[in-house]
């Protein structure tokens, strides 16, 4: 065993020269890598620009970099980087070019783009209403000596104004601005609210008794039959309960300029505005024998709706399991799938199926207004797409839908619409109710920033007392979940305080004086 170790140990010395010659090559070779990393460094620099001068520039700075050890191999190989690198440019250019997909989506972002740069400007083109027009040197001066009477007592704008008016009209006058203002200022203080006044109790009490006196009718619009609207005591509890889609939605569509002049124009309005279904403009007929439907076009309704055969196929077309042809001026519809069932489902799509016009609106009438043209009234309401058709005035277009203008318009314009539609159907049956408690109603129904119900799901539903939200709707499941919750009742509302028999906190309660009714003072020298 100790003569094979000595062996071993022997035959491992003999062979440690071999491993230096092959360290030798090793180092040799890292060199040349070194030198030939050395050069493609510095035709990477001068590559960039374009191919054919990356190689003639490699050429020049070839010849004086030429050493003992790399006159072979140099040379060569540097040929070979070139084409690499040759190559590796050309599929970068390659990727660069798009395909024919991406071409398409560029096609289609830069239709969109240009579809929108035209509906920004067809809206930039509305011209808005006419702006207030400077007023007169007249006008100025009275509203100087208004404001020099006043000094430092306050009158609202509107007010002034008519001041204004009927002193330039009446030049008589003139010499007695002082006491018309203060007239003016005396009445404006009378109808002011008092500090501590209830005037939600009295708003309530205002709108509440002459609503027991409404009565319960539709009321059949525009002198037609066909278009009713509900008004009194229904129309009201719908205003109060903020319901989401009226009984009977309605627009009243003003037009614009040359429209509301033409009668033409504006019957083509409302054939865009008025749905219009297969039904309405031809018949449907099927053939049970040969499983084919045959729809033969009206060619007056047609004339009437401004709708040709092709427009009709299309519509036809976009039907689902369906082949539709012209044949002898009628519309042959064929199955993929030909069968009894399927020729009975398909002919009751195409009836409800729509051809021309806006989801909701169901008819439409078009009448001459004094002063104003031609004016559309529509059975039915879509406030987002009516606006947006051409020849609408957006400004004065006005719908009984509150929550379609909450949306479209803010919520602004819901509270005025609010308060004109309450107004309009208490006046409508001559019950005079001031305007200023039916504003109080729609601040309530607003104030949150959303259209809220004066009921048990909105404004009452979320008091912070307890015995009042118990008092109006649902007594003993109010006071559980307030057990359950361990809420408190601070007792500052009018209900609370008249449950527990307390005086209420508003009015005379809310004055807190007390006067001392002691034995009147004898005076010295009686």
């Amino acid at each position: 065993m100790a003569k094979t170790a000595a062996k071993m140990k022997k035959q491992k010395k003999r062979k440690k020269p071999v491993k230096a010659k092959e360290t030798k090559d090793v180092s040799s070779a890292k060199k040349k890598k070194e030198i030939l990393k050395f050069i493609e460094k510095k035709t990477d620099k001068v590559e960039k620009p374009k191919e054919m001068k990356a190689t003639k520039t490699l050429k020049k700075k070839e010849k004086p970099r030429k050493t003992k050890k790399t006159k072979d191999i140099a040379p060569t190989e540097t040929k070979k980087s070139t084409k690499k690198k040759t190559v590796k440019v050309e599929k970068t250019k390659e990727i660069k070019k798009p395909s024919t997909k991406e071409k398409k989506k560029i096609v289609k972002t830069t239709k969109k783009k240009t579809a929108k740069k035209e509906e920004l400007k067809e809206i930039k083109m509305i011209p808005p209403p006419p702006k207030e027009k400077e007023e007169s040197e007249e006008y100025k001066k009275i509203r100087e000596e208004i404001n020099k009477i006043l000094k430092d007592r306050f009158l609202p704008r509107h007010i002034i104004d008519s001041i204004i008016e009927r002193i330039a009209r009446d030049k008589t006058l003139e010499s007695k601005i002082k006491k018309i203002v203060d007239k003016v200022f005396l009445e404006y203080t009378k109808n002011l609210v008092d500090p501590t006044e209830a005037c939600g109790m009295v708003s309530a009490q205002s709108i509440g008794e002459p609503g027991t006196q409404m009565t319960m009718r539709t009321f059949h619009y525009a002198g037609v039959a066909e278009i009713n609207v509900t008004l009194g005591l229904p129309r009201l509890i719908e205003i109060v309960d903020a319901r989401s889609i009226p009984s009977t939605p309605m627009m009243t569509i003003y037009l614009r300029d040359e429209y509301k002049l033409n009668p033409d124009l504006s019957k083509e309005i409302a054939n865009k505005i008025e749905i219009t279904r297969l039904t309405d403009v031809a018949d449907i007929e099927m053939d049970l024998i040969n499983i084919v439907i045959y729809i033969k076009p009206n060619k007056k309704t047609m004339e009437k709706k401004g709708l040709t055969l092709d427009e009709l196929l299309e519509s036809i077309q976009s039907a689902r399991k369906i082949d539709a042809k012209i044949e002898k001026g009628a519309i042959k519809v064929t199955l993929d799938e030909p069968g009894y069932m399927n020729l009975q489902n398909v002919n009751e799509t195409l009836k409800k199926l729509k051809i021309k016009g806006i989801d909701g609106i169901k008819r439409v009438i078009i009448r001459k207004e004094p002063n104003e043209g031609y004016v559309i009234y529509s059975e039915g309401s879509n406030l987002t797409e009516v606006l947006e058709i051409e020849g609408v005035d957006p400004y004065r277009t006005s719908t009984n839908d509150i929550h379609a203008v909450a949306r479209e318009l803010g919520i602004e314009a819901a509270r005025n619409m609010i308060i004109q539609e309450a107004h309009n159907t208490l006046s409508e049956q001559g019950l005079n109710v001031d305007l200023r408690h039916i504003m109080l109603v729609a601040d309530v129904m607003t104030a949150d920033g959303t259209v809220r119900a004066i009921g048990r799901h909105g404004v009452s539903g979320e008091k912070t007392s307890v015995l009042s939200r118990a008092a109006f709707e649902i007594t003993v499941n109010h006071l559980l979940l307030a057990s359950q919750r361990g809420e408190n009742d601070v007792l500052n509302g009018v209900a609370e305080n008249i449950i527990v028999g307390q005086p209420v906190n508003l009015g005379t309660g809310a004055v807190e004086l007390v006067m001392g009714l002691g034995k009147p003072k004898k005076k010295k020298g009686k």
